[in-house]
């Protein structure tokens, strides 16, 4: 069973940063592709951005996000790190952890594993 451990959510303040950690179980998500997505009340879960296994392919959704979000990943490893910079408060969200059963993203191809989500509260 893949286990999938998010931390780091938290309130800011608009414009401040924020970094979230994600960990996999290592022998099962160090050769796949990992993302993280967000979800408010109401609204569908959204891809914020994924990372190939090797960290050598990163995406960020859409570009209110780019310039803003940044994504890495150590070579081969289970853990994944969302940078989030200049908050907003439509940033608001759940962020969730995820994980895909291949070792880069393919956009319309639905994540396997998720993670339990974290807070990111962003303040006016």
């Amino acid at each position: 069973q893949v286990q999938l451990t998010e931390s780091g959510g938290g309130v800011v303040q608009a414009g401040d940063s924020l970094a979230l950690t994600c960990t996999g179980s290592r022998r099962t998500t160090s050769n796949n592709a990992m993302g993280w997505f967000r979800q408010v009340p109401g609204k569908e879960r959204e891809i914020v951005a994924a990372i190939s296994w090797n960290g050598g392919n990163a995406f960020v959704a859409n570009s209110t996000m780019e310039g803003r979000f940044t994504i890495s990943r150590d070579y081969g490893s289970s853990t994944i790190r969302l940078q989030m910079n200049n908050l907003k408060p439509e940033d608001t969200a759940v962020y969730y952890c995820a994980a895909f059963r291949r070792p880069i993203y393919s956009a319309g191809a639905g994540p396997n594993y998720w993670g339990q989500g974290t807070q990111v509260t962003v303040s006016s």
